[in-house]
């Protein structure tokens, strides 16, 4: 019984993940006959790649690099499962002749199987070179290269190769939703104040889309720009009114210098009215928190997962939503009119999970002062998600599939750590040369799992050499953040995660008990690289305040300490010697099952 239960539980495992493999989020046919399927997944922190190449044929499979697109100079692997089991061999090749076996193999086998006339070969390599017979696979397109034969004869595969250009570490999906259906939410006419910093915020209905009409129904405080026809099947539920699933979100920029972000938030029910006015003046425009959309300078498009979507409009219509526009007038122009804002595309047919997105840092908030003459001044924000329970009913896990983080103009480097247990665990994504003027989504290259109880530490890494005042933490762009969006599913009520050094605690470790006392003291201490590493390990040591609000601006507060983040050493390359646990797994279940069968 042991055995069966153990049998059932490797069958159950493997059926999942043959169902949705997190580590393998992307996927292309290589060729125009969609014979030859590339799914993979990447871990630039760990400098990894995971490859899984499903190739119509029982015979042997070829995959790799090439500088230009043929077989000189091409980085390749061949394997197929043949009468004496399965091999596997990484190869380069000097020309149109047969690929030679490299002496150092520096890419593993994970599993090779054969079934119902396909091979499907999984394999990981790094994603540096190892040797000078390996390609470094880069940020840029890369021509990718196949063949495959009929036996596992490996000859002249004739006709069944092919070529083909991805950017594999920076891949945007191609989904054309049909008839371009999208609706912009922008600003409109907007003159923009003479101001170096200015956030304005506009209150505003998404559209909805009435089934028995077969149009959008707009509210008079948004910009439609394409309205929809004659699409009953759009709608997804008993109701005349339905929502979408809007898997595409794009910038829509009238004076690229002048807006510095987008962020969209979802209001809570009480707020009823559409609205405009400058940001944080007022209590309606505070109250709207719960992040929707979100989009830096510099960056591009976004596209969500093939399972998951955007819930906007429809049976969440009663939702108002909030547009943040941040603008950057550094030279205070006069007369600038703005209409900026985002364009949102959705498809037809709901996604298996429904997407949000989540804000994690430092509670943006005044009395967090970054000191002067900093070279690397450090700063912290966690977000611990076992206080989830205090504002959901029933929280689940996060899967994480991408990120946007930010700071302002004194940011350098921004982390976040994942720790399980009161360990790190990984890094949840990493910017080690980060860039005030291309701040940009970022996808993470597989799917990373958050559970419930888990911690994630944001830490940015400020340098302040030039400066001569304090730094506070603010909205302006000479103020400072340290924030990272998380875009993740299934959708939670949740609107942000983050928290603050304990002010309390902090000016009394300080010797500073009373505000203004310690206000004077930080404006006039000399700051040196002595005391300002006491400042920076002061914040740290002490107890912090642990914010966690939901879609409807309940708040939670609790206390922790904030973890020592570690480095996380990148994967050393790979070797064909090595066994994977799932190569492990699979080898004990058919040992088990042959068990079975034979003495059932």
């Amino acid at each position: 019984m042991d055995i069966l239960s153990l049998v059932l539980l490797l069958l159950s495992v493997q059926w999942s993940w043959a169902l949705e493999d997190p580590l393998l989020p992307f996927s292309e046919h290589l060729d125009p006959e969609h014979k030859v399927q590339l799914k993979w997944g990447f871990d630039e922190i760990q400098g990894t790649i995971l490859f899984e190449l499903t190739v119509s044929t029982s015979g042997w499979v070829g995959f790799g690099f090439s500088p230009k697109g043929g077989m000189t100079g091409a980085d390749i692997v061949i394997g197929g499962v043949g009468a004496k089991g399965s091999y596997f061999t990484d190869r380069h090749a000097g020309g149109n002749s047969m690929p030679v076996i490299d002496q150092k193999q520096n890419y593993k086998l994970l599993s090779l199987t054969e079934t119902d006339g396909k091979t499907v070969m999984k394999f990981q390599r790094s994603i540096e070179a190892c040797d000078e017979n390996d390609l470094t696979i880069t940020n840029l397109p890369m021509k990718l290269i196949y063949a495959y034969g009929q036996t596992d004869d490996i000859m002249y595969h004739s006709t069944q190769r092919g070529t083909k250009e991805l950017s594999l570490l920076k891949y945007m999906p191609r989904v054309n939703p049909p008839n371009s259906m999208y609706f912009d939410m922008t600003m409109i006419n907007f003159t923009v104040p003479a101001n170096q910093t200015h956030y304005h915020c506009k209150i505003m209905k998404a559209p909805t889309f009435d089934r028995k009409q077969h149009i959008y129904r707009v509210s008079e405080s948004m910009n439609l720009t394409h309205m929809i026809l004659n699409y009953p099947e759009i709608c997804q539920s008993s109701s005349s009114l339905t929502y979408f699933h809007y898997v595409q979100i794009e910038p829509v920029i009238t004076n690229f210098d002048l807006v510095h972000h987008l962020l969209l938030y979802r209001c809570p029910p009480s707020v009823t009215e559409p609205f405009e006015a400058e940001c944080y003046t007022s209590l309606r425009t505070n109250l709207c928190m719960e992040t929707i959309a979100v989009w830096g300078v510099g960056g591009g498009a976004f596209e969500f997962p093939e399972v998951a979507g955007l819930p906007i409009g429809g049976n969440v219509s009663d939702f108002f939503y909030r547009l943040e526009v941040h603008y950057n007038n550094a030279n205070k122009s006069t007369g600038r009119v703005d209409n900026s804002g985002l364009r949102f595309y959705h498809t037809t047919e709901l996604r298996q999970h429904d997407a949000a997105v989540l804000g994690a840092g430092l509670v943006i908030a005044p009395w967090y002062a970054i000191p002067p003459k900093a070279k690397s001044f450090l700063t912290y924000g966690m977000c611990d998600t076992a206080y989830f329970t205090k504002v959901l009913e029933t929280p689940h896990d996060l899967q994480v599939f991408s990120v946007m983080l930010h700071t302002h103009l004194a940011g350098r480097k921004v982390r976040v750590g994942h720790f399980r247990g009161e360990k790190q665990i990984d890094f949840l994504a990493v910017d080690e040369n980060y860039d005030f003027e291309y701040q940009d989504v970022t996808n993470l290259g597989k799917t990373k799992t958050v559970k419930l109880g888990d911690k994630l530490l944001v830490e940015c890494t400020y340098s302040t050499e030039n400066r001569s005042t304090l730094t506070w933490g603010g909205l302006s762009t000479t103020d400072e953040m340290c924030l990272a969006f998380l875009f993740y599913y299934p959708a939670m009520n949740l609107s942000g995660c983050m928290s603050f050094p304990n002010t309390t605690t902090l000016r009394s470790e300080m010797g500073t008990p009373g505000l203004n006392t310690w206000l004077n003291m930080m404006s006039t201490k000399t700051w040196n690289d002595t005391s300002i590493n006491q400042y920076q390990q002061t914040l740290k040591r002490i107890d912090q305040l642990i914010v966690i609000a939901d879609s409807f601006k309940n708040i939670s507060r609790n206390t922790g300490l904030i973890p020592n983040l570690s480095v996380i050493p990148s994967a050393p390359c790979m070797s064909g010697c090595d066994t994977k646990n799932l190569a492990l797994l699979w080898l004990l279940l058919c040992l088990l099952v042959q068990f079975m069968q034979k003495y059932n």
